[in-house]
């Protein structure tokens, strides 16, 4: 009988068992008891306050007075932002594990910028004219971005640093192209592609919460084949090589979920920048773990974007700031710390 490594325990369900991490589980536990906790009090707090029991009361379907205020305009908002969350977080975890870098993310190698160029140069030509094509614009252009990228960096295998540099490199250019499109088209659409350029859950629904949804539920299967696959891809090549394991397709593959996840959520509420970059170190700082871990920072991915929602409805209340203005003001500082910390040789 084998002996569980350090820090794992070995969970049994009939005859498959699993090694479980059980700081990863006891954080994973804290993350679900403080989204909770987000959820409920941006259910709660707006230009009215709705008591805790209230909000109960609507969730559960029995009658309630704030029926309108919370079940018809705060839980599809705050719905789309947790799945957005959700899906950003993952994205993130599923790159960076591919890149070896903690600076890569699906905004900072071209997918929210090539969603953006194709969303804003169809929205100022007149092409994209109603709220139900956006989301189908932006999965196209941050797919096809993120493609574009990974073919570049391909050189008889997908080297980490070119994949970075050549998605920094991408994204340069894309934003350059949707700011020509934002002076060549009609002023009326370019304005409002400029709004949903910020990343904002206002006016977000439970159409865009049901394809997320969807999204994500099929997904699962790939996501645990991720986790499953990350142990083998964290060896050097030559180590993981030696093992039989397919390096190319099982990095495509991770890549393809993540560019996939990241297109998907910058559809449903814009390009909400820096969760991506974020959600996965927090996670992997909060477990201590050798890997970056998936279902970890899914969560917090989920807790940043369901708290820096609430903020941008309470800071400047009445006005209500785009949710993608509270993520960058707080994700550019974060970036600035993660570049000094690898120059410095930090970990």
């Amino acid at each position: 009988m084998s002996v569980p490594l350090s820090g794992y325990s070995v969970a049994r369900f009939g005859p498959a068992s699993f090694l479980v991490h059980r700081r990863s589980v006891a954080v994973a536990a804290a993350l679900l008891v403080l989204l909770s906790g987000a959820v409920v009090a941006s259910l709660c707090l707006g230009q009215s306050t709705v008591s805790p029991a209230s909000v109960l009361d609507v969730l559960l379907g029995r009658p309630s007075p704030d029926q309108l205020v919370v079940g018809e305009l705060r839980l599809p908002r705050v719905t789309v932002g947790l799945l957005v969350g959700l899906a950003l977080g993952l994205a993130g975890a599923l790159v960076q594990t591919v890149a070896r870098n903690p600076l890569a993310s699906p905004d900072v190698i071209g997918v929210s910028h090539g969603a953006s160029a194709v969303v804003v140069g169809l929205m100022a030509f007149g092409y994209v004219q109603t709220a139900r094509q956006v989301p189908w614009a932006a999965v196209a252009g941050g797919l096809a971005a993120g493609l574009l990228v990974y073919l570049l960096a391909w050189r008889r295998g997908m080297h980490a640093q070119r994949f970075v540099l050549i998605g920094i490199g991408i994204s340069i250019a894309l934003s350059s192209l949707t700011s020509l499109f934002l002076t060549k088209g009609d002023g009326l659409q370019a304005q409002q592609a400029k709004v949903w350029m910020t990343g904002s859950l206002n006016g977000a629904g439970l159409d865009q919460a049901g394809r997320l949804a969807w999204v994500l539920l099929a997904a699962v299967p790939a996501v645990l084949w991720a986790a499953r696959a990350q142990r083998g891809i964290s060896f050097d090549d030559a180590t993981a090589v030696g093992l039989g394991l397919r390096l190319n397709r099982i990095r495509l593959g991770m890549a393809l979920l993540g560019i996939v996840l990241a297109s998907c959520a910058t559809g449903a509420a814009g390009p909400v920048d820096f969760v991506a970059l974020m959600a996965p170190q927090i996670a992997v700082r909060l477990v201590r773990g050798a890997q970056l871990p998936l279902f970890c920072s899914a969560l917090t991915g989920a807790v940043v974007v369901v708290l820096a929602d609430l903020l941008a409805r309470r800071l400047l209340a009445p006005v209500e700031l785009p949710v993608g203005v509270v993520t960058a003001l707080v994700g550019a500082p974060y970036l600035m710390w993660l570049l000094i910390r690898s120059r410095r040789g930090g970990s």
